[in-house]
């Protein structure tokens, strides 16, 4: 059943289950939503062990009000932390993030501070606002145009809107030190033809934590929503 929290006005849907902890948090990626295979397949696991979950559907999409045109990485993680301050029984969070989930969950579990006990990355998409366009792209939106680009996942063409962008190059974190410190776990895809896999390595090395370990899946794509790849997934998330 899904329900709604009302934040800054806008009502965000989610789905949350009572259990013990560590609570599990699934953050889908760009343009997805609480319905998708991995972050149902994480709930109902969750559930069916007795331990709390939560699932949601940023501003602007599924089944939550708002315009996507006026979604950010910002937004985003401010719309998760509220939700998690006024749902999450458990003191102790893992998070789960799915591509842009990925980024977002960074920027999530340093908000977290000490609640945060661990991380699962699905195919990581931290600083795609960098790598993930070209120049001729970048320049259309530094100049405030929103830009197309075909996809594979049924949104086409799919939008990536100059706010957007904008603040995401604001929140790049791999040529940083990352301040998180708990155990983190990335899982992706060899056959990823949407984010390399050189990102999650860039971002073991990026991470304060020394506890960070990368899973390579062979014939993995971006999706890695196989059979095998979500009890990979749910194996992970029962780890810790």
């Amino acid at each position: 059943m899904t329900d709604a929290l009302d934040i800054d006005g806008i009502a965000i849907a989610y789905r949350h289950a009572p259990g013990s902890g560590p609570a599990v948090v699934f953050l889908p990626g760009y343009m997805s939503d609480m319905a998708g295979g991995k972050a149902t397949a994480v709930f109902d696991r969750s559930t069916a062990q007795g331990r709390e979950c939560l699932l949601l559907d940023y501003s602007g999409c599924g089944e939550s009000e708002g315009d996507f045109a006026d979604g950010t990485l910002s937004r985003w993680r401010d719309e998760v932390v509220a939700l998690i301050e006024a749902k999450v029984e458990n003191e102790s969070v893992i998070i789960t993030g799915s591509s842009m989930g990925g980024w977002l969950m960074l920027l999530v579990g340093l908000a977290l501070g000490e609640r945060l006990a661990g991380l699962v990355g699905i195919a990581s998409a931290p600083d795609f606002s960098e790598w993930g366009f070209d120049a001729a792209q970048k320049a259309k939106l530094s100049a405030g145009e929103t830009i197309y680009e075909e996809s594979d996942y049924g949104y086409d063409p799919m939008p990536t809107h100059a706010a957007f962008w904008r603040d995401a190059e604001s929140l790049k974190m791999l040529d940083n030190g990352i301040a998180i410190t708990c155990p983190v776990r990335l899982l992706h895809g060899q056959d990823d033809d949407d984010v390399p896999s050189d990102i999650s390595l860039r971002l073991a090395g990026a991470l304060n934590s020394e506890d960070v370990q990368v899973t390579l899946v062979k014939g993995g794509d971006h999706r890695l929503s196989r059979e095998s790849d979500i009890a990979l997934l749910l194996r992970t998330v029962a780890s810790f």
